[in-house]
Parts: structure tokens; sequence; C-alpha cells
């Protein structure tokens, strides 16, 4: 049943991209008919649902909620308005912001707690928010890579190789995959800042901060990116440890807001704030991506991959690198590493080349691929369903028009840094 999953994936993407708004339930849709027909057995689905992700976005959602009620983006939306001269570098600084948070942070949840302070901002400015938001999630999505906690990519290759925190910066005697990352980061800050060119309104310079009303939160808040970052180093542990981590601050902080108004609406307020349309997406690509990963589309793809590389390893590498950003545009790209890492594994031998430079390629373009379409990463998906909130639609042209100069501008210097290091 390869052919028809194959159609009905292409098909339910091409509808979700020209009906925006009814994402949610297209992907639920087509996820159905995937269980209804067979082609993702019933026995799988429990399997291919990432609670991690799902409940660290609904944990973060409830936090950043209390955050937001707290004031203190306000006060970060003042302090960052100090410190730059106009809305474009307000913009640029933002994504920069949230791209250091993402090296050591998932995305998801940097996009989570980095937004709201762009809302902010935008909202005493008086500007449109979707490019500011964009820019954040394509920068988290970039950061991902630098480090071996940056994203469950960049651990599912760690753990594949071996690798250490400290191996990211340093490999086999050379610069490691960090530096390819921050040379991509400093391109497209540039590209960024080209694409806020017109952004040239002053910010104006408020006299008074904003007062905030309790600290609780954003200690809550700090506390729980520490505890990620923490357990990025234990060792088998359960799967949804990210996840369970968020949900827990999550209920600390209700119970600790219930406990100071001693009102109902401390509790509900923050679980409404959960978006639950993009967790119903997201939910929906899962089974999707099971399901034509169940059918072997993706195990196809990788064979052809090899096939198509012959005996040339610039060829291959380049063939790695660029099919992983076409590829991973359109599909989650934890179940595409997932297949290619062994694939390498036995296609490096045999062609007789250091595999390294292959796997770095892997990473690199499985990673940045997700930018190119508003639906190709789940913190561009957890983006936009944090605008669609606050009331604002996302045209895929708005999306387009970003990512794909920041992806190309990002990929591109790592592609040829990656392949003098390790690949002449």
């Amino acid at each position: 049943m390869m052919i028809p999953a194959i159609i009905l994936f292409a098909v339910t993407y091409v509808l979700m991209l020209v009906f925006s708004k009814y994402r949610p339930y297209i992907a639920l849709g087509a996820a159905v008919i995937f269980i209804a027909t067979g082609m993702l057995p019933l026995g799988n689905v429990w399997g291919a649902i990432d609670f991690n992700v799902l409940l660290m976005i609904a944990g973060t959602m409830g936090l950043v909620a209390l955050f937001i009620e707290s004031k203190m983006p306000e006060l970060l939306a003042d302090l960052i308005m100090e410190k730059v001269p106009n809305v474009q570098w307000a913009a640029v600084c933002l994504a920069l912001f949230a791209g250091i948070i993402s090296a050591f942070v998932d995305n998801v949840a940097t996009v989570l707690m980095v937004a709201p302070v762009a809302l902010e901002i935008c909202k005493k400015l008086k500007t449109n928010p979707v490019p500011f938001i964009i820019a954040i999630a394509v920068s988290s999505n970039l950061q991902g890579a630098a480090t071996l906690v940056g994203d469950t990519t960049a651990i599912m290759l760690g753990s594949a190789l071996d690798m250490s925190f400290l191996d990211f910066f340093w490999y086999k005697g050379k610069p490691g995959m960090f530096f390819a990352v921050e040379l991509g980061a400093i391109l497209s800050a540039i590209i960024l800042l080209f694409l806020f060119r017109k952004e040239k309104a002053p910010i104006p310079k408020a006299g008074v901060r904003t007062k905030v009303t309790d600290f609780v939160p954003t200690v809550l808040l700090v506390g729980t990116i520490l505890l990620l970052i923490v357990a990025s180093f234990i060792p088998n542990k359960p799967a949804e440890t990210n996840g369970y981590i968020c949900c827990v601050m999550m209920v600390v902080g209700i119970t600790y807001s219930f406990i100071r108004k001693k009102e109902v609406s401390a509790i509900i307020q923050p679980i409404k704030s959960i978006d639950f349309e993009t967790i119903g997406l997201l939910l929906g690509l899962f089974l999707m991506i099971a399901g034509i990963e169940e059918q072997g589309v993706i195990q196809k793809l990788a064979d052809l991959l090899a096939a198509a590389g012959g005996d040339n390893p610039f060829l291959m590498y380049t063939l790695v690198v660029w099919a992983s950003v076409l590829i991973s545009a359109f599909i989650d790209n934890i179940p595409y590493v997932a297949t290619m890492i062994p694939v390498i594994g036995a296609l490096a031998p045999a062609m007789g080349i250091d595999p390294t430079v292959l796997y770095f390629g892997l990473l690199s373009g499985a990673t940045l691929g997700g930018n190119c379409t508003p639906i190709g990463a789940s913190a561009n998906i957890t983006g936009i369903g944090i605008l669609r909130k606050d009331g604002h639609t996302v045209k895929n042209s708005d999306f387009f028009k970003i990512g794909i100069p920041f992806t190309l501008s990002a990929i591109i210097p790592a592609y040829i840094y990656l392949w003098i290091f390790y690949g002449v």
C-alpha cells in the first residue's frame, strides 16, 4: 500500500497548505484514514505519538500563561527596547536570543518562552508580530543542531556515534558541528537584517519600566530550562522526561497561583491557554508520518538516495544534505534521521570513506529543512499556533519569504564548512 500512502500524504499536505485555518482537522482526518485503511496498524498508533513533544507544549503553554500574567514579558520587552535602535534590530535580536536558548533547550519550548516577549514588543510598537514570530521559530530550529542537547535529532546522532557534549564543539581533532551551525547563524542573521530592512521605525524609549507583579512564574520558567538541560545528561531516562518536567512545573505554578489568589480561575485560565489545535495538528502529523513509515516510504527514499550517490563521496554528501533539506521540509525529521543513520553506517564503509561528513550533513540538512515550510517543524507549527491564538493569520507567503532565504543562508555555509573539515 505504498502508493496509496504516498498519495494520501501528498494530498493532505497540499490541503493543509491551501486551507491553513483547518490544518488540525485535515491532519487528524488523514490520520484516521491511515488507521481505518490499515496503512497504520491499530497496534502501532500509541507508539507513533511523540507524547514528549505534546506534553512539553501543554506544560510550557500553561506555565507561559502565568509568566505573561506576571508582566515579566512586558519588562523584558522594555529592556530590549531600551537597548536596540529600531524595529529591525529588535526582530534580529529576538531571533538570536531564541537561537541561543534553543542550543540548549528543545525548539518548541524555546518558541513558547520567547514568543510572548516578541508579542509584547510588537504591541508596544503597534507593528505586525507575524514576521517576528516566524524569525524566532526558524532561528530556534537552526540552533537545535549546535549541541548534543539542542534537538532530538542531535541527541539521536550523538547516541549513534557515542558522542559527548564536547564532541559537538571539537570532534576528531577538528572544529565540530557547533561551529558549522554558528557560521550559518551569522549569515542568516545578516539575511534577517535584510528581510527586516524596511522596519526602520525608531523605538520609543519608555521612561518607566513595567513592574512585575510576581516573580515566581519567572523562577519556574528558568527552573524548567535548567531542568531540561540537566535531564539531557541523564542516561536511559524515559522518552517523555522533558514533557513530564514541563507538566510538573506547570502544575506547581497553577497550584501556587490558586493558593495565592484563592480563585478557581487561577486553575482554569492557564489550562484554557493551552493551544489544543496545535496539539491536534501535531498528533495528526505524528500518525500520518508513522503511516508512511509503516508502508516503507521513508526507507524507500533512503534506499534511492544511497543508490543515486554511487561511489562518489562528494556527490553522496551533496545528496544527503540537500535531499535531507527537501524531505524534512515536508515530513518530521526524527523518523527520517532515525532511518538514515543506519543507512549511512552501512554505506560509508562500503564506499571506503569516513562517515562523519555524511552524518553531520544529514543532521544539518534534516534540522534546517523544516524551516522551508510552515508545517515542516514543530517549532513552526507552535509559533503559528501562538499567532493564531493572538488573532493573527499566517499566510504561506508570510512564512516562505522568511523561511526559505533563512534556510539557504544557514545551510550553504554549513555545507561548505563540513566538506572542508570532514570531507576533503
